[in-house]
């Protein structure tokens, strides 16, 4: 059963350009801003195996994320952890709500659905559906909360999803594994069974933050280099990139297999 995986945003938390810059415009870093690939939103993902779609994270930047890549309806939604670059467009969910015509199933751990709660209580508050020939109504985002554990497979859409326990520095976040694809963001260290849930990969798509020295929390080149030789998948793809991670640059200089991603690449997958 074949699917893909759209890298719907590739960019660090506050973006590409951040804001700021000599004359307001925008602040590039070490990156050619004529080079379209460089301009990245914030991460999130959409995979979809037929009709149905799960969308990973909901990015600041959702709306305009979807529209760009023609992502009319989804169906699901994962939340890898709480950070607000992942989580602050979670009010575009009532649009998804309306298209879908009922509440949206959203997966998570404990932790993250309790700091959500937090920050966006009325999403959560209970819904009324509408009296028998009424079309639903959808003024706020209404998700339905499931649980997920890391080292676990959890049926999503109907999918087999392997939900990877991660170091993110701060604290854990989920890495996910869809058939021969994996997709890890915003992570800085593995502990020796989330590598085993890596092993055999066609396509892993991973945090890579810097080319600089370590990062408390997101991987640098040197690490997902290191990782990469120890499991030595097909292709890897680099996301949640930086400011000094230059498309050009990095086509030049990757080693074989290695390549950066870019806002809105689509990655082809099958679930085996």
């Amino acid at each position: 059963m074949k699917f893909t995986l759209t890298l719907l945003g590739t960019g660090g938390s506050a973006g590409l350009p951040q804001i700021g810059g000599a004359d307001g415009s925008g602040d590039w870093g070490m990156c050619d801003p004529l080079e379209p690939r460089n301009a990245r939103s914030r991460a999130s993902a959409v995979v979809a195996c037929g009709e149905s779609r799960l969308l990973i994270d909901t990015s600041p930047e959702l709306r305009l994320q979807l529209i760009a890549n023609r992502i009319g309806r989804i169906d699901a939604v994962l939340f890898t952890h709480p950070h607000a670059d992942h989580i602050a467009g979670l009010d575009e969910v009532r649009i998804l709500n309306r298209l879908l015509g009922a509440p949206i199933p959203g997966y998570s751990t404990g932790q993250t659905w309790a700091e959500l709660r937090r920050r966006f209580d009325y999403a959560f508050k209970p819904w009324v559906a509408p009296e028998p020939g009424l079309p639903p109504s959808f003024f706020r985002p209404v998700i339905e909360t499931r649980l997920v554990a890391p080292g676990a497979i959890h049926t999503i859409n109907g999918w087999n999803v392997n939900v990877i326990g991660q170091d993110h520095g701060f604290g854990p976040t989920l890495g996910l594994r869809f058939g021969n694809v994996a997709y890890c963001t915003d992570v800085v260290r593995f502990d020796d069974e989330a590598l085993a849930q890596l092993r055999d990969l066609d396509t892993w798509v991973i945090d890579c933050f810097t080319r600089g020295p370590r990062h408390p929390s997101h991987a640098n080149l040197e690490q997902v280099v290191a990782w990469e030789a120890q499991l030595r998948p097909r292709r890897t793809i680099l996301t949640h990139m930086g400011p000094d991670m230059d498309y050009a640059a990095l086509r030049a200089s990757l080693p074989a297999r290695m390549e950066p991603g870019y806002d809105g690449m689509i990655i082809e997958g099958e679930f085996v």
